[in-house]
């Protein structure tokens, strides 16, 4: 199996190491990431200036860009041969409910998707990296999966609770929950005194039900969110080609 490994946080983050030391023994991997964090970056490719690829001295790529160019070019650009499946992560911190919309480390998972090929986004629940190595034990066991129910390509979305490996509860199907609108935003001044602002952090969540993704891992399981990219809101059609001349 190949799989290409990407991630927001940046080639050097804590989180992308653990994964592809979890993988290395049973994939042929290849790791292209940003050159720097990239978090909250979506599903942006640069346009406006050209990219450059380096490797690092532990074979990772890294790139001057966002996470989908890193997994645009790798796959248009640098790998030989087509990846089985797309992974990102682990990320520092989680990405559910709304916050898919902006993730990067979704967005690296999507880019491989939009090639048509099976991917996965890994998020731990909270920041800081406590328990990196359950998470990416866990990242591990949800890959060798493999999903031969699931139609292809898949995109799946999975955050991990900072537990130890032992004390992480059941995998479980999620939806996305939601969040209340972000706080506002930090006001503030640079050194020479211009107002500066600082984007707010999320809200509290809105939709935590059971069966979100939200619930899960508050319960301390390990969510997992099938994900799809089709944005038309296809109840409006008819209401829309009646207001429509």
């Amino acid at each position: 199996m190949k799989i290409l490994v990407s991630n927001d946080d940046g080639y050097l983050a804590p989180g992308i190491a653990a994964l592809a030391d979890a993988l290395a023994g049973i994939a042929d991997i290849t790791v292209v990431a940003p050159d720097s964090n990239r978090s909250g970056s979506s599903n942006s490719l640069t346009l406006d200036h050209p990219l450059r690829v380096y490797r690092a001295g532990n074979g990772f790529y890294s790139i001057n860009g966002t996470p989908s160019d890193c997994v645009h070019i790798a796959l248009t650009g640098i790998m030989a041969e087509r990846p089985d499946l797309v992974v990102s992560g682990i990320n520092q911190g989680q990405n559910m409910g709304d916050d898919t919309l902006y993730s990067g480390t979704v967005a690296a998972a999507t880019e491989g998707f939009l090639f048509g090929i099976p991917a996965i986004a890994f998020s731990q629940v909270h920041h800081g990296w406590a328990h990196l190595d359950a998470a990416a034990r866990v990242a591990r066991d949800i890959v060798l999966r493999r999903f031969e129910q699931l139609q292809k390509p898949w995109l799946l979305n999975v955050n991990i609770p900072n537990l130890p490996y032992e004390d992480i509860g059941p995998t479980v199907a999620t939806r996305l929950g939601k969040r209340h609108q972000s706080e506002p935003v930090i006001r503030t001044r640079d050194p020479q005194g211009n107002e500066i602002f600082w984007i707010g952090p999320p809200g509290a969540a809105l939709d935590s039900g059971e069966g979100t993704d939200f619930h899960a891992t508050a319960q301390g399981c390990v969510s997992v969110t099938p994900l799809r990219i089709d944005l038309t809101h296809t109840a409006q059609l008819d209401a829309l080609r009646q207001a429509l001349p």
